[in-house]
């Protein structure tokens, strides 16, 4: 029986996510990157500027959660994504998250369409795969948070950071308008698993529901 992804060594896990991400068009060429703490105080991430499709264990960099800060890196020539510092928020914010995924999807982007400008979040819709979430309500009204897109990507993560701390979102996702989606999770397995869901509505919401 093929073991758990939360069973693997977690840059084993990360490179097959990675692998399976591109293959399914969530993370074409380079795009997108994927973490997992190693500890409480550390995290693993995907290396910038490295092909999804064929990650390998030395493609990673170890990332101190205090500070953003490299403190381990197999290839000297690995740098870290300057989406990093969305990874770092995140773990800050949501000490029980030990797994963050983030993609960029046709999909995604054209679903964030449907949300008016300056809008804080996008209405998903009342179906079955949203008990991926563990959201069990019957026709429930869920807003995915939504964030504005920048050049520089610290903003990005000043905004969650800044909204998170006011009020928990409803659900362990959010949205990047023009970009691509993030998804956290208390385990690799279920990241992937609400990542997968949330894909699913963004194909619905991009077929006009």
């Amino acid at each position: 029986m093929a073991k758990l992804l939360d069973e693997l060594d977690p840059r084993q896990a990360l490179s097959d996510i990675a692998r399976e991400f591109h293959a399914r068009g969530w993370m074409r060429g380079t795009a997108g990157n994927l973490s997992a703490r190693a500890d409480d105080e550390h995290f693993w991430i995907t290396a910038s500027g490295r092909p999804k499709g064929r990650l390998d264990r030395r493609d990673f960099l170890l990332v101190r959660i205090a500070d953003g800060a490299v403190v381990e890196k197999a290839d000297p020539g690995n740098k870290p994504s300057a989406e990093t510092a969305i990874h770092v928020a995140l773990y800050r914010q949501f000490p029980e998250a030990r797994a963050c995924l983030h993609g960029h999807s046709v999909e995604a982007v054209a679903a964030a369409v449907r949300a008016r400008k300056g809008a804080k979040g996008l209405r998903l819709p009342a179906i079955e795969m949203l008990k991926g979430f563990d959201l069990w309500q019957q026709n429930p009204k869920i807003d995915l948070p939504l964030f504005e897109n920048h050049l520089d990507v610290g903003r990005i993560a000043k905004d969650i950071e800044a909204r998170f701390r006011k009020a928990e979102p409803a659900l362990t996702a959010l949205l990047i308008r023009d970009h691509g989606a993030t998804v956290w999770g208390r385990g690799l397995q279920e990241a992937y698993n609400r990542f997968e869901c949330l894909e699913f509505l963004f194909a619905v919401l991009a077929r006009g529901r």
